[in-house]
């Protein structure tokens, strides 16, 4: 029993075991996510059999950029992926500073993916603004981002996150990027869920250590 278990741990920490498996046949379009933690990424040897898209970190709250941004999107998209970037919002900085902060990284590009605001607890700041408070704020940088991008950004969110902030809201019909490594997310409790987080330690040739794998699903 105690090596079986070990074995589970040390399989999941290894990246080798995970508790979603979505069937190509469900789900045929596969993508990433990926910042500076995954250190130099191979683009060229990334399967593009496998996966066919990523998002970048590009910013996080008022002040801060991935400095693997700028290398990141332009040798995956020489690479051939189709590419999108992503903002780490912090619920201690106000939703303006921070829109700006990522469209000064970020500029529109033909093809690109929407933006995409990462809406989660874990690796936050203390803060805990009120709903009314936080939905005002999301609210003014969708609107900011729409506005220079021409598109909606998508919201990635995490059960925790989405439960506390975003249900019952005018958020909830923006397009939603759902985390959820351990359950396959119902369509019933996300409406407008366009992508699934099903990993966050899968294991890729190219990439050094683990990274995140989503599917489509909308």
């Amino acid at each position: 029993m105690i090596a079986a278990g070990v074995f589970v741990v040390s399989g999941y920490y290894g990246g080798w075991l995970r508790f979603n498996y979505p069937a190509r046949s469900d789900y045929p379009v596969w993508g990433l996510d990926v910042s500076n933690h995954q250190g130099v990424i191979d683009w060229r040897s990334v399967p593009k059999d496998k996966v066919s898209f990523v998002y970048i970190k590009a910013t996080e709250g008022g002040d801060w950029r991935d400095k693997s941004f700028a290398r990141n999107w332009a040798e995956a998209r020489q690479a051939g992926f189709q590419v999108g970037a992503y903002h780490f919002f912090t619920l201690c900085r106000d939703a303006l500073t921070q829109a700006r902060n990522f469209m000064d990284v970020v500029k529109p590009h033909p093809g690109m993916l929407p933006p995409a605001l990462d809406l989660e607890y874990g690796g936050n700041c203390g803060e805990r603004p009120s709903k009314e408070k936080l939905r005002a704020e999301v609210g003014t940088l969708i609107a900011e981002w729409t506005a220079f991008y021409g598109t909606a950004p998508v919201l990635y969110v995490t059960e925790e996150f989405f439960r506390d902030y975003v249900k019952g809201s005018d958020l909830e019909t923006h397009p939603l990027w759902v985390r959820d490594i351990f359950w396959k997310p119902d369509k019933t409790d996300y409406p407008s869920m366009v992508m699934w987080q099903f990993a966050n330690r899968a294991r890729l040739t190219g990439i050094v250590g683990p990274v995140d794998l989503n599917v489509r699903t909308d």
